[in-house]
């Protein structure tokens, strides 16, 4: 018994896919949802957190406080890093692109951007070292810079989802030929 209401990809499979009147295009947005794997990531990483915040709470009860508090830390810490593991990938606004990583993010104006375009080329499987060929979506710069990838077919979002990647990069290429300037 199929339930499309429970689906998260119902909307894209009807003639309703539009955008809803609050859609505003001033706040940052990723304009496709988090894959599968990178949210099981973040769930186990959660889901560890948790534990440790229970041995923190025994390890308090039991009157050590210094090892409690150093187990505490550790728990904020995979609980951040499993919210910075779900905030990666591409945004986009009406002031430009951003690519959000671990570490670092880059922002890159509308105005700097001299187009987005689908690539063919090797690219990282999950984020490791090891390189697969594969497409990537890269935004080109106009002053000649490096380009910047945003997407990639092998990524935390869209392994073995070749459909998704074709929606997320149509998406981000319609926002890049609506906002940049040539």
């Amino acid at each position: 018994m199929p339930l499309p209401f429970l689906t998260a990809d119902r909307g894209f499979d009807t003639v309703e896919d539009v955008a809803l009147p609050f859609d505003d295009h001033d706040q940052w947005r990723r304009p496709y949802r988090p894959g599968p794997w990178r949210v099981a990531a973040a769930a186990v990483a959660l889901l560890l957190a948790s534990f440790m915040l229970l041995a923190t709470m025994i390890i308090a009860f039991a009157g050590g406080l210094a090892a409690a508090a150093v187990c505490f830390g550790l728990a904020a810490l995979v609980i951040v890093v499993a919210l910075r593991m779900l905030r990666m990938g591409a945004w986009v606004s009406r002031h430009g692109l951003r690519r959000v990583a671990f570490f670092r993010t880059t922002t890159l104006a509308w105005s700097q951007a001299g187009g987005v375009r689908t690539v063919q080329q090797p690219v990282r499987w999950l984020g490791l070292p090891r390189t697969v060929q594969g497409q990537a979506l890269v935004a080109v710069r106009k002053n000649g810079g490096e380009q910047l990838a945003l997407l990639t077919d092998h990524n935390a979002d869209f392994l073995a989802r070749v459909e998704a990647f074709d929606r997320a990069a149509d998406t981000v290429e319609a926002w890049s030929a609506e906002y940049a300037r040539p």
